[in-house]
């Protein structure tokens, strides 16, 4: 039995002694390279023979258990959605006919080879069809609707001063490539890939019956536009400080900003009013200037690109193919393309996704599932709050904010308490783009209804089958949807060392980054604001210091490197995740009899083999370069080594000695919480 015991606003749950763990499973032994020593490599260590046994798939930019297991969800979709289609007519309006033929249309690979780029010809016509720069504003609102966010992307956002309320926000957008350093950087694979960009713009016009001339003059047009916006927009480092971005602006000042915007005609059509956030007052002061610079004939080859753009992956196989070449092979050097019926379930995932997940965690997501998740998650709040009472570098004072911030976390596992309604969404199998379309104007259209309105603490930012989790400072929020929650995360079979080692490391991860560099900024109520002393908050910065210096040496080929401060949050969450999770499965075992040695396997250790098996991936070096650019997120081998490195918890459980490269030395071990 469990007993519940009132904390922090959660329940702690502790298990009364059974021999229920014992009986469950441990760590996967034959994914161990027992050549390697834990404490020289414990990446290679703790999963190398199952990577040397599992080359990364042709169509997969990194593979490990944890990416086989999304895949594998995908095959459970596939099976829900064929089954669906297959089923014939169902009321229309229910779930069973929108994710039916929106998934039917997709799979039709033949009709998208007849129509070729035709559902794009009524709007490509209107495109070419302005007659002035005045017309560029109306037809930016209308690509907004279809959910292509070109030249700036505009939605609602919790206001960060008032995060119970929802405000509309403006970003930077309109690029084509990953972000502005591939416009304005010098180096070698910088100005490979504007080439190779070059050429796949003009290879994209060409499809859609461009001359050569033609399509080489539309792909310069668009670097030279691009490139502007992205000379005005702020890099991935300055985009993680939430001050950065927060610049909340009254109507009157947004139009003094962009003078030649008519936002009043673009906000009645938007169906908003009110304040705005900026996210980039630079930005728009060039997308302003550009609208009295560019003349009509280049601002109509950039919308004309950006609708191709958006659709290529959509319409026929020779769209698909380009799109592919570039977005897939080159950035992340895939071999090959998934399988149609794969990327249809993404996309039906995508537009539709709490239609396809309300069907999906009916079969394949127990309650038991749910309820042991929530044990997992109170004792990890648990153990972040005996951590922050024993820190000896911050003050009272401050460590009353953080208890404050802890108690009013909001965890939301597995799906949400009240579905999205899709019902008057038009889906039918006779056009794939048409039903893409529909689905991205209910998103839109969803999204732009919140704003102006209290923020409704029941929606997700994550669709139930992704495999997944995230933490919203504004709304103070820990979000695991169902498609994590399977093996090598989370199973009802594994014992805690394995789940507190896995998707118990995943928790703490989330949970610290309420603490992280980003997060720290925000207060218990969400709200942008320092709850730190200025003693205190010198002390945290000096920490997280130490972190980004150990991931600028990390290096994923010669010369190139993590940006140590572009991934500090995301490895301060791993670190600390990694510590309180530790500390959480000692608290899950009090009242229990000891776990069994697996093999000579203590628990500590099969705990951290949980997380080496879990995060430790084969990533490809096209994709590495792609990750270290504008991924927060470290590659999966310094995710492993990184934060492990730095824990006495790790070292002790596997007896490294001082000098082994898995233990840094005193004056260079980072410890943020």
């Amino acid at each position: 039995m469990r007993i519940a015991i009132p904390l922090l606003g959660v329940f702690l749950v502790v298990a009364t002694a059974s021999g229920e763990d014992a009986a469950r499973k441990g760590i996967e032994l034959t994914d161990l390279d027992r050549t390697a020593d834990p404490c020289a490599d414990f990446y290679a260590f703790a999963n190398g023979t199952w990577r040397a046994s599992n080359p990364i798939p042709a169509s997969m930019p990194r593979w490990s258990r944890r990416w086989a297991a999304g895949e594998s969800t995908k095959e459970q979709l596939k099976q829900l959605l064929d089954e669906t289609a297959a089923a014939g007519k169902a009321q229309p309006g229910s779930v069973e006919q929108l994710i039916g033929d929106y998934y039917g249309a997709c799979m039709d690979e033949a009709a998208a080879n007849r129509l070729g780029a035709k559902p794009l010809e009524p709007l490509l016509a209107e495109i070419r069809g302005m007659r002035s720069v005045a017309d560029v504003p109306p037809m930016i609102g209308r690509f907004h609707r279809m959910g292509i966010a070109v030249p700036f992307a505009f939605g609602g956002e919790s206001d960060s001063h008032n995060p119970n309320d929802v405000i509309a926000k403006i970003y930077a957008s309109g690029l084509g490539m990953p972000d502005r350093d591939y416009y304005v950087k010098t180096d070698g694979r910088f100005q490979e890939a504007r080439a190779k960009y070059l050429d796949h713009v003009a290879a994209i016009f060409r499809l859609a019956g461009a001359s050569d001339a033609a399509a080489k003059s539309a792909a310069d047009t668009i670097m030279r536009m691009e490139t502007k916006l992205s000379e005005a927009s702020l890099d991935n480092v300055a985009l993680r400080d939430p001050k950065n971005t927060d610049h909340k602006t009254s109507f009157a000042d947004l139009q003094k900003l962009t003078p030649h915007f008519p936002w009043p005609a673009y906000f009645r059509a938007a169906g908003v009013s009110g304040d705005v956030n900026v996210a980039e007052p630079k930005f728009l002061g060039e997308l302003d200037r550009q609208l009295t610079v560019t003349p009509l004939a280049d601002w109509k080859t950039y919308l004309e690109w950006h609708l191709l753009n958006a659709a290529a992956p959509l319409l026929s196989d020779v769209f698909v193919r380009e799109d592919w070449a570039f977005n897939g092979a080159f950035l992340s050097g895939a071999k090959e393309q998934k399988p149609r019926w794969k990327r249809c379930v993404e996309s039906t995932d995508r537009q539709l996704g709490e239609a396809l997940g309300r069907k999906y965690v009916e079969k394949y997501f127990p309650p038991e599932a749910k309820a042991r998740m929530q044990e997992m998650v109170a004792n990890l709040r648990l153990a972040m709050k005996e951590t922050i009472e024993g820190l000896d570098w911050m003050s009272p004072e401050t460590k009353k904010r953080a208890l404050e911030k802890l108690s009013t976390f909001n965890p939301k596992v597995g799906y949400p308490d009240r579905w999205k309604d899709y019902s008057h969404v038009a889906i039918r199998r006779s056009s794939y783009w048409d039903d893409v379309v529909a689905g991205r104007r209910f998103n839109v259209e969803d999204n732009l209804a919140t704003i102006g309105k209290p923020v409704d603490r029941g929606r997700w930012g994550m669709t139930p089958p992704t495999s997944d989790a995230y933490y919203n400072p504004l709304l103070n929020e820990l979000v695991f949807p169902a498609g994590i929650l399977q093996p090598p995360a989370f199973s009802m079979q594994n014992n805690d060392a394995v789940n507190y080692g896995a998707i118990g490391v995943v928790i703490g991860h989330e949970i610290s980054h309420g603490f992280d560099d980003e997060g720290a900024q925000f207060d218990a109520q969400g709200r942008l604001n320092n709850w730190w002393t200025d003693e205190d908050l010198k002390r945290f910065q000096e920490k997280a210091a130490c972190v980004v210096r150990q991931f600028d040496g990390y290096f994923v080929e010669p010369g190139i490197h993590h940006n140590g401060k572009l991934v500090l949050g995301e490895s301060i969450g791993d670190l600390a995740g990694a510590k309180i999770a530790y500390r959480a499965f000692q608290i899950s075992q009090k009242g229990k009899p000891p776990l069994p040695a697996v093999e000579g396997f203590t628990p500590d250790q099969q705990f951290f083999i949980a997380w080496g098996q879990f995060r430790g991936d084969a990533v490809r070096p096209e994709f590495a370069r792609t990750m270290v650019q504008g991924d927060p997120h470290p590659i999966g081998k310094y995710r492993v080594i990184g934060p492990l490195s730095n824990l006495t918890e790790f070292q002790r459980a596997f007896e490294c000695k001082p000098g082994a490269a898995m233990v840094r030395s005193a004056a260079d071990r980072c410890e943020v919480w």
